[in-house]
C-alpha cells in the first residue's frame, strides 16, 4: 500500500489508507482475495516460504490492507484482525499471559470478557484479580511478583467509568507488566491509546468500523515492543477474519470519522434530553460531569460516541420496564451497537461485580443512538417512558 502523508487530517487519511490504485489496476477499492493454497515457482521458494503470503492462514492482500490501515490510524507498529471482538481479546491475553502469571481486570469489564477470563484463562493456571476501575495509580498496591498483565476497559461498557490510563500504564511499565485496553467505545479517533502508554489495544470492528450491523470483527494493535509476540500468537492460532468482512470494514473505514462525529452529536443531544425527563435519575455518559472519571475523559479523550446509559428513578419496577421496552416503535432490543439503528437494553450492573459496590437507585438502560430522525427517537422514548408510569400503583 502507498504511504499516506501524516500531515493529512484523519478524515483524509481514512479515505486513502489501505488501497493503492497502481496495484489495483486503477480500481478505487482493494478487491476481495480469498484462498488457501499459494503456488510457488521453485522448490527453493516453497521450502523457504518465500512469498508475501505463503498460505491462506498467513493472510491475504485484503486482510493486510485493513491491518496496515488500522496500524496507521492507531499509531501502532502492527495490527492483526480476528473474526470477533472477543476473539481479539483472546489473542491479546494469549500474547501476554502464560501459566503461573497474574492478570488484573477492571470490575466494570464487559461481561463476556469476565467469562473469557473465568471460564478459559483460569484453566491455564493463570491467576485473575478484579480491581476498582477508578483505582488509578493505586493499582500499584495490587501488583504481585507474577503480575504480567493489566487489562483496562475505558469506559466500562455498561457503567461508563473512565480509567486513568496514563497513570496505570506508567505503573505497569515501572514493574515490567504489559497493558491491554479495550478501546471499542472511543476508537483511535477519540482516544489515542498507544500514545497514552498501552502496549496492546483491542477494538471490536463489529461496532463503529463496520457501522452497519452486518459483520463480526476484532482488531488487535501493538506497539513495537509487543508486536513480534502478538504476530507470533496470531500466526500460531490462524484466527483470520473472512475476506468479505475485511472488504466491508475497509469500506466502513472511509466514513468512520464522519459517522463518529455524527454519533457524538446525536449521543450528546439525546443524553441531554434524557437527563431532563422526570423518570430519569442519572445519565451515565463520560461527557457528563456526574459520570465517574469525567475529568479524565476531558483530559485524555478527543470526543465521545453514541453509546450511554441511564438509571431510572427507584419507583419503577421490572414489570414497568418490560411494558416500556416491549412496545418500542424504533428502538430495538439487541446486544451490539455502533450501527445505523438505535438500540436499547436493560442491564444489571450490580450482580456482575465482585470487588466494588455499584448501587444505582433504580433500574438501568443502555442506549445506542442510530441515524433515525432525532424527533422520532425522542417521541419513541417519551412514549416508552409514559408507559413506565402506567403501571405504577
Amino acid at each position: 500500500m502507498k504511504n499516506v502523508r501524516n500531515d493529512f487530517k484523519v478524515a483524509t487519511q481514512l479515505t486513502r489508507l489501505g488501497r493503492d490504485h497502481d496495484i489495483q489496476m486503477g480500481f478505487v477499492n482493494m478487491p476481495v482475495y480469498r484462498g488457501s493454497t499459494v503456488v510457488f515457482k521453485t522448490v527453493e521458494d516453497l521450502q523457504a516460504f518465500n512469498a508475501p503470503f505463503p498460505y491462506g492462514t498467513f493472510g491475504t492482500p485484503t486482510i493486510k490492507s485493513l491491518e496496515d490501515a488500522w496500524s496507521s490510524i492507531s499509531g501502532a507498529e502492527g495490527t492483526v484482525i480476528s473474526p470477533s471482538g472477543l476473539g481479539a481479546l483472546a489473542l491479546a491475553f494469549f500474547t501476554t499471559l502464560k501459566a503461573g502469571d497474574h492478570v488484573l481486570i477492571p470490575d466494570s469489564a464487559y461481561h463476556p470478557t469476565r467469562g473469557l477470563c473465568d471460564n478459559l484463562i483460569k484453566k491455564f493456571g493463570i491467576e485473575i484479580s478484579y480491581y476498582d476501575p477508578m483505582i488509578g495509580a493505586e493499582i500499584e498496591s495490587l501488583l504481585r511478583s507474577n503480575t504480567s498483565t493489566i487489562f483496562l476497559e475505558s469506559p466500562g461498557s455498561l457503567t461508563f467509568e473512565i480509567q486513568d490510563v496514563p497513570a496505570i500504564t506508567a505503573i505497569a511499565k515501572r514493574y515490567g507488566a504489559k497493558t491491554i485496553i479495550d478501546n471499542t467505545w472511543a476508537t483511535p479517533l477519540f482516544f489515542r491509546a498507544h500514545e497514552h502508554g498501552c502496549d496492546i489495544v483491542v477494538e471490536a470492528g463489529t461496532k463503529y468500523l463496520g457501522g452497519h450491523s452486518d459483520l463480526l470483527m476484532g482488531m488487535v494493535s501493538a506497539n513495537a515492543s509487543t508486536w513480534p509476540a502478538l504476530r507470533a500468537t496470531y500466526d500460531a492460532m490462524a484466527m483470520l477474519p473472512g475476506a468479505e468482512d475485511c472488504f466491508l470494514a475497509l469500506r466502513g473505514l472511509r466514513t468512520l470519522d464522519l459517522r463518529l462525529r455524527e454519533a457524538q452529536a446525536r449521543g450528546m443531544e439525546l443524553a441531554n434530553w434524557m437527563s431532563e425527563q422526570p423518570e430519569i435519575d442519572q445519565v451515565l455518559h463520560p461527557a457528563f460531569e456526574s459520570c465517574p472519571g469525567h475529568a479524565l475523559w476531558k483530559r485524555d479523550y478527543l470526543g465521545s460516541t453514541g453509546l450511554f446509559s441511564v438509571v431510572l428513578k427507584p419507583e419503577f419496577k421490572k414489570k414497568n420496564l418490560e411494558f416500556m421496552l416491549n412496545h418500542m416503535s424504533i428502538f430495538g432490543m439487541g446486544y451490539s451497537w455502533g450501527g445505523f439503528e438505535s438500540l436499547i437494553i436493560p442491564f444489571d450492573g450490580v450482580g456482575k461485580r465482585t470487588v466494588t459496590s455499584w448501587k444505582p437507585k433504580g433500574l438501568c438502560l443502555r442506549l445506542q443512538v442510530g441515524l433515525e430522525d432525532m424527533s422520532d427517537l425522542k417521541r419513541d422514548l417519551r412514549q416508552g417512558l409514559d408507559r413506565l408510569s402506567e403501571l405504577v400503583s
